[in-house]
């Protein structure tokens, strides 16, 4: 059993905790293909005509990965007895005020950004068409930072005092979007501008308040950037698109088919 009081088993734990987050995205993306097939065939075609072969290893898959997850909740239970301390928590009033937080700072940081940007390349744009309306593809505009990187918001002191140590840092992820405008801290890549146009068509069909209302419940729940479900969904598609790119899909088709299955 690993304890975080020996160095070797810290290394061992953060290599864990990268293959679980690697396991997570690719259940996710599983999850959604599962979806797409869901809404396209009843159970009783699948059973019928699906290859039988198929159909047993995929069952054999669903049937031993519920094995294993289902027996980890018993033993997060069993941990979390004790309670938890008040740090890192708030009540009703301290939630609405930082979705008000997250909601202004996105509109300031868009209405800075979006005049500085530049609408998709011609080349960007073909990559991208199969999986974003035309009309979402025109409004964006992106900006490649030189020489500088987004600052974390202002607000992040006022949360660290409340005891949030797990915010993520801005100037080390790859893009940001805000609202229609994405800004790269480093060049333009294709899977980083799937990934930040994902948002986008979560903001297009959710409105910038609800996203932010789902993004702040979300972080409160998960505790932690990676595992809110907007940030997920946005690393399981983009993680589809670099998979098979040739193979287009709808994004905003995804994010309501979430939406209404209230999974964000």
């Amino acid at each position: 059993m690993f304890s975080w009081e020996n160095p070797e088993d810290r290394v061992a734990i953060v290599q864990m905790n990268a293959e679980l987050r690697h396991a997570q995205l690719e259940l996710l993306s599983a999850e959604c293909a599962t979806s797409q097939l869901r809404l396209r065939y009843s159970s009783e075609d699948v059973s019928r005509f699906g290859d039988r072969d198929v159909l047993h290893r995929a069952i054999a898959t669903a049937r031993g990965l519920y094995q294993y997850y289902s027996s980890i909740p018993r033993q997060l239970s069993a941990e979390g007895a004790g309670g938890e301390s008040g740090a890192g928590k708030l009540d009703g009033e301290q939630i609405l005020q930082a979705i008000t937080y997250v909601s202004d700072y996105l509109h300031k940081q868009r209405n800075h950004y979006y005049p500085l940007g530049a609408p998709l390349s011609s080349q960007h744009r073909a990559v991208m068409e199969p999986f974003f309306s035309p009309g979402l593809l025109d409004r964006i505009r992106t900006v490649e930072l030189s020489g500088a990187r987004i600052p974390n918001p202002d607000f992040y002191t006022e949360a660290k005092t409340l005891g949030f140590e797990n915010l993520p840092e801005l100037q080390h992820m790859a893009s940001l979007t805000f609202v229609d405008a994405i800004v790269f801290n480093a060049a333009i890549a294709d899977r980083e501008l799937f990934h930040g146009l994902v948002h986008a068509a979560q903001f297009n069909v959710l409105g910038v308040e609800l996203y932010c209302d789902l993004f702040v419940r979300g972080f409160l729940r998960t505790r932690a950037h990676f595992t809110v479900p907007l940030e997920a969904h946005a690393f399981a598609l983009d993680s589809r698109f670099t998979q098979d790119r040739a193979q287009g899909f709808s994004v905003e088709g995804q994010v309501r088919l979430w939406m209404k299955e209230g999974r964000y």
